[in-house]
């Protein structure tokens, strides 16, 4: 199904999701990020994803997923949830703490991770030809922690063909 004003991705894409946006009552985009009260408990930052989805990519609540666009890709635990419409997923804006030169203490120990790493610069609403944040093409992939150094990630295959 395609939706007016927005581009789709091409037929036979790898890019088969819809990223959005979505705001937490706790985080006004990310200056409530470095105050320790606003940022405890549960982990805000994370994809929810619709369980159909999840369970097509052998993803289950709580995994850590590969999110790619055509211009990068990013690790994030997923959270499901059937509010999410089949064939779209969610990250919340204003994370991304991480990067260097970052002076905010509180903030880049709960980092998260930057959406607009997904964002395509030639992907427009094809009304006002501004960019579109909303419905950017992405495919989601299963990782695994990596075992050597029990740090980084790793694609995890979601074939079911075994050679």
């Amino acid at each position: 199904e395609t939706r007016p004003g927005l581009a789709n991705p091409a037929e036979g894409s790898d890019f088969d999701l819809q990223l959005i946006g979505r705001r937490d009552p706790r985080s006004n985009n990310s200056w409530l990020h470095n105050s320790q009260r606003l940022v405890k408990g549960k982990n805000r930052c994370v994809a929810l994803v619709h369980p159909d989805d999840a369970r097509v990519r052998k993803l289950e609540d709580g995994d850590i997923a590969k999110v790619t666009s055509r211009v990068g890709s990013l690790a994030i635990p997923i959270h499901l949830s059937t509010e999410m419409m089949p064939g779209v997923i969610s990250i919340p804006h204003g994370w991304g703490h991480d990067a260097a030169g970052i002076g905010l203490g509180i903030a880049s120990r709960h980092a998260g991770v930057n959406a607009n790493i997904l964002t395509d610069e030639h992907f427009l609403d094809s009304v006002s030809a501004n960019a579109a944040l909303n419905g950017v093409p992405v495919s989601l992939k299963a990782l695994a922690q990596t075992k050597s150094d029990g740090v980084g990630y790793q694609e995890v295959s979601t074939s079911s063909n075994s050679t």
